[in-house]
């Protein structure tokens, strides 16, 4: 069986949980809404078919949901809780701190990397997957020479970011430099286990990580800019989904061939 054999296949992607329309919502909350409706079309674009993951309850527990999926993407949104990585949780820099999206995300990413799944983790995403490895965050930026928070009003910040000639992300973009649409406060301190930096800023910020380390790992990618924004290029929008769909047809074609390697041979009558 060929790829082109197999159904779309299914990428769940963990849903937004804090409401942006909320008299005295953050207006960052109603942006973290709306682009996570662009990262499910580039989804679809790319080939795949989105499945929104909600909590776990008892009509419909999580784990059956994420067992169906083939892959994931984790999307950015509010601040993960510092007290997950041993720092401040009353900082004054710190907005929408949601612990329900918090324990929704992280049940995501801890099934992707069990289960040996593809996986894309933007913005928050990658810096959940920083925490789980072990790693920590800067709960607030130092300013530095690059600008990765816009100002009140400007939509994203617009920098370049320098990728790692034997990445992931390099091969996606096939190239070793790309602009990219930041918008973030926080940014990786201590790296965790099992992922290397693959993209940094200009002013050293880290800009994505993946696996490293374990063969048997699934691709497994962060990356601390906005690949849905539709600046600075929009031609580098899909290099990171369609990347992730190679990977999880990759996968799906290993199952398949493993699974009819498997099965006994019946030899021909003569």
């Amino acid at each position: 069986m060929s790829v082109t054999d197999h159904p779309a296949p299914l990428i769940g992607i963990p849903v937004r949980l804090s409401d942006g329309d909320a008299p005295d919502a953050d207006v960052r909350i109603g942006e973290a809404n709306r682009i996570f409706d662009e990262v499910v079309g580039l989804v679809r674009a790319a080939g795949a078919e989105p499945v929104l993951l909600q909590p776990d309850s008892a009509d419909s527990p999580l784990d059956e949901r994420l067992a169906g999926c083939a892959g994931f993407v984790v999307p950015g949104g509010g601040d993960v809780d510092p007290a997950l990585y041993g720092a401040d949780s009353d900082h004054p820099s710190l907005y929408d701190v949601n612990p329900v999206q918090d324990g929704l995300d992280a049940a995501v990413v801890r099934y992707a990397l069990e289960h040996r799944r593809p996986m894309l983790g933007i913005c928050r995403g990658m810096q959940l997957l920083n925490i789980l490895r072990g790693g920590s965050l800067h709960v607030d930026m130092a300013p530095t020479p690059v600008t990765h928070n816009p100002e009140p009003g400007v939509e994203w910040a617009v920098h370049d970011v320098a990728l790692s000639a034997d990445s992931a992300v390099a091969e996606a973009f096939g190239r070793g430099r790309i602009p990219v649409a930041s918008g973030h406060h926080q940014a990786v301190d201590r790296v965790g286990d099992g992922l290397r930096v693959s993209a940094r800023a200009d002013d050293g910020c880290v800009e994505a990580v993946e696996a490293s380390g374990d063969p048997q790992a699934a691709w497994t990618v962060g990356v601390q800019w906005h690949p849905e924004a539709l600046e600075p290029d929009s031609e580098l929008r899909l290099p990171l989904f369609r990347a992730l769909l190679a990977q999880v047809n990759a996968q799906t074609d290993g199952r398949v061939n493993a699974q009819a390697d498997a099965q006994p041979r019946v030899e021909p009558q003569s």
